[in-house]
């Protein structure tokens, strides 16, 4: 881990062919197996053995590895490799790019919390909206049972790691710098609490400071950690649309939120939407439904609200609909405009009068005006809405004041 930088494909490839051990020897005798080297000269684009050789004696031979041991325990973390109890199985999918093994801080277990998680990413630079969107779908996806995972930065993740917090549920931080290393350095106090409920976990060294390809080297670990990802908010350039991409190598599902189509933040979510890569999510539980169990999952189905209007049979309301707003008309007018018979007519109109929703004139029937009226309370006084009474299965719906008249335009009136 010292030899190579994160997310060396080369060193994943001889470690996964010949052990650990067996490549430290390597390093150290500067000698690769042949069979390796003549592995290498047949891909594509050869990479160039001798120079990242060198440069891996040159970092082995300036490593400590009993001072990084001793380093990570006298912070509190613990390092796991693959075949360790907790390791996350899920990571053998990147293949090459496999890290060596993880820095782990925290009293969370990391392979059980990463059973049923989501990654919540997006833009640094994140509007209100997208915080607010973040903060929401931490809280939701906690309640709900799912571990967030992020990347611990400023704007989206970190209002999403709060919004776990605030369900009392851990989450997972994917830094890409040492667990020992507070970056940003405003979330000191959010990552002690995270190591509290949650855990922090980096392929970095302890003492390790983050650069910029560091960042987009993580994103694999987001993504592959989690059942899916979820973009919030991300510009045309961000680093979020970077693990989405990694998200769809691993064919993870992907999720992306819709922003106002003003806003240069959620461009990019625009983007993966418009270019079908990613489901369109508005809630927590449209995310669950994306990535939970075929049938145990399911969001719930969204409905129109009920109006009273709907509890009418048909043809009593094809005869409302033929009563005039002002004036008035006649049975037979109205028989006529709705297209039924003057009886059934008849027995409409009788029924829609003593339920309000019409009244007769001197020039026939129109349409009931309703009127709202204000009872004016002290300020001590709570406004509470009026009991409402319950319906006579028997009769007919009460008039639809707030859909046919609202309220505030009778006020004006």
């Amino acid at each position: 881990m010292r030899a190579a930088d994160v997310g060396d494909t080369l060193m994943g490839s001889l470690v996964a062919q010949y052990g650990a051990p067996h490549a430290v020897e390597c390093i150290r005798a500067r000698t690769l197996p042949p069979e390796f080297v003549a592995r290498q000269a047949q891909q594509e684009r050869p990479p160039n053995l001798t120079s990242a050789l060198n440069a891996w004696y040159t970092r082995l031979a300036a490593a400590n590895p009993a001072a990084d041991i001793e380093a990570g325990q006298r912070s509190g973390a613990r390092l796991i490799i693959p075949g360790s109890p907790e390791w996350p199985t899920q990571l053998d999918q990147l293949g090459r790019s496999r890290p060596l093994g993880l820095w782990v801080h925290g009293n969370a277990d990391l392979r059980f919390s990463c059973l049923k998680s989501v990654a919540v990413v997006g833009a640094r630079a994140a509007t209100s909206y997208g915080s607010h969107i973040a903060a929401e779908f931490g809280v939701g996806l906690s309640e709900s049972g799912w571990i967030v995972v992020s990347g611990g930065a400023f704007g989206v993740d970190g209002a999403a790691h709060k919004g776990a917090l605030a369900a009392d549920a851990p989450t997972v931080v994917v830094l890409a710098c040492g667990v020992d290393v507070s970056y940003p350095s405003a979330h000191e106090s959010l990552f002690a609490e995270i190591r509290e409920k949650g855990v922090l976990i980096s392929e970095c060294p302890p003492g390790v400071h983050p650069t910029r390809a560091r960042f987009l080297i993580r994103n694999r670990l987001i993504a592959a950690l989690s059942r899916g990802t979820v973009v919030v908010e991300a510009a045309i350039r961000s680093g979020a649309l970077n693990t989405a991409t990694h998200a769809l190598s691993l064919n993870r599902h992907l999720g992306a939120v819709p922003g106002p189509v003003t806003s240069a933040m959620s461009a990019g979510c625009h983007r993966l939407l418009r270019e079908r890569k990613a489901v369109c999510i508005t809630s927590p539980e449209d995310m669950i439904d994306l990535v939970g169990a075929l049938g145990d999952d399911l969001a719930p189905q969204l409905r129109a609200p009920a109006v009273p209007r709907d509890r009418l049979n048909e043809p009593t309301r094809r005869v409302l609909d033929a009563v005039p707003t002002r004036g008035g008309a006649g049975p037979a007018s109205i028989a006529v405009a709705a297209g039924l018979g003057l009886d059934t007519t008849l027995s409409a109109l009788g029924g829609l009068a003593a339920a309000g929703y019409i009244e007769r004139t001197s020039k026939g029937w129109r349409l009931r005006k309703q009127t709202t009226t204000y009872r004016k309370a002290s300020d001590s006084t709570a406004l509470e809405p009026p009991p409402t009474p319950e319906p006579d299965p028997t009769d007919l719906p009460p008039p639809p004041d707030e859909y046919d008249d609202p309220p505030k335009a009778a006020a004006y009136k």
